[in-house]
């Protein structure tokens, strides 16, 4: 026989309001059976999100931004949300100085520094080569830069936006499912 049993649990009643706000107010409590019910889950559906991580983490022609910093700063991304960065960093060395390339966090105030890389100048020329793939949360006035302090420092790469500021998962612009 079945049996209907309620849950006061004020965690569980707030994430049903949160992933179903159509239902905020429905003032039942919720109920726990000690039934068996088979569920099929079309979340990823729902959420145009079937494609697989990786695939949809991926770069379109339409969705990237490209960056490029040589003795210079360039502003990578500044709208809050969740961005994959790609890039290439050469650095060389025997110039007569330190070259250095720097990806760096800021909120406006102050800054972090994420990666740096530093060629140390030497007698003979050497290059230091990197590349870069990795993952990047901004909230409401931070943004990332990627910084060189010398022509001889290179950096070069693209950005997208994978998912906004609540979590909220993009595909690659572009792509249509099926």
């Amino acid at each position: 026989m079945s049996q209907l049993i309620p849950i006061v649990s004020e965690a569980l009643q707030a994430t049903v309001r949160k992933l179903l706000p159509s239902q905020a107010g429905f003032g039942e409590d919720l109920q726990a059976s000690n039934v068996i019910v088979p569920i099929i889950d079309l979340t990823p559906s729902a959420e145009g999100s079937q494609l697989a991580t990786d695939l949809q983490r991926s770069f379109s022609f339409q969705g990237i931004t490209s960056f490029s910093a040589q003795n210079s700063t360039a502003v990578v991304a500044n709208s809050p949300g969740f961005y994959r960065i790609f890039a290439a960093v050469d650095n060389l060395t025997g110039t007569g100085t330190d070259t250095t390339v720097e990806f760096q966090l800021s909120n406006g105030l102050s800054t972090k520094s994420l990666w740096k890389c530093i060629a140390k100048n030497v007698v003979n020329d050497a290059y230091s080569t990197h590349t870069l793939d990795f993952i990047v949360f901004l909230a409401a006035g931070e943004s990332v830069s990627c910084i060189s302090n010398a022509t001889e420092a290179r950096c070069n790469g693209s950005s997208r936006q994978i998912a906004d500021v609540s979590g909220l998962v993009s595909n690659p612009a572009g792509y249509v499912s099926q």
